[in-house]
């Protein structure tokens, strides 16, 4: 039987937007089971001494900005470093994706995540509007109403807040977040570390 990793993330989250598409690469490379957790960042960073980007320093919201520009241009990646629609609720687009998986899969909702995640930092697109979420659903062919109404259930909330839990449990305090035989991962640029441990016996 294939590693199963724990994929914790905010689906607002530029270092998230930044290593998705590695990650799921790789996952499918290494024969890997994701089980997707969208949590609350807010949360988290109220438990672990985080703090929202607004009421950081200013050299560090100035040095955030130069590492998203150099991770963006030395992965090839297109990147809105201040989109209009940031910082976002995105709630919403969490619960979108649990409900998404619910219904179709993993696959289904790693895609969707994806598609959310360009739509903040490549398309200047606003994913706390229902419209947008239901125009991203609907682009990937799926019956956008029907899943929106799904993640407004409270069986989806309950998901959502279980995965803000976890996270908690898990010693979460950013995002992404990897969890691969035990062992956490934070961030992006710890992807190599990720597929050592997918490699591993």
């Amino acid at each position: 039987m294939g590693k199963v990793c724990e994929y914790f993330f905010a689906p607002h989250s530029p270092f998230a937007y930044l290593g998705h598409a590695r990650f799921v690469a790789l996952a499918k490379q290494y024969d890997v089971q994701v089980v997707l957790k969208p949590f609350d960042l807010s949360k988290i960073f109220g438990q672990s001494g985080g703090l929202p980007l607004a009421k950081r320093a200013p050299q560090r919201q100035a040095y955030r900005l130069k590492e998203l520009a150099r991770w963006s241009k030395f992965l090839g990646l297109p990147m809105n470093l201040q989109p209009t629609y940031f910082p976002v609720q995105s709630d919403a687009a969490a619960r979108l994706i649990i409900a998404t998986q619910l219904a179709h899969g993993t696959n289904a909702a790693l895609e969707l995540t994806g598609a959310v995640m360009r739509a903040i930092w490549e398309e200047e697109k606003n994913i706390a509007d229902n419209d947008t979420l239901l125009a991203i659903a609907n682009g990937l062919g799926h019956d956008g109403v029907s899943l929106l109404k799904s993640s407004e259930t409270a069986s989806v909330q309950a998901e959502f807040d279980r995965f803000s839990e976890e996270a908690t449990a898990a010693n979460v305090f950013g995002a992404p977040w990897f969890v691969v035989d035990g062992e956490g991962y934070w961030g992006q640029d710890r992807l190599d570390f990720v597929e050592r441990a997918f490699a591993e016996k």
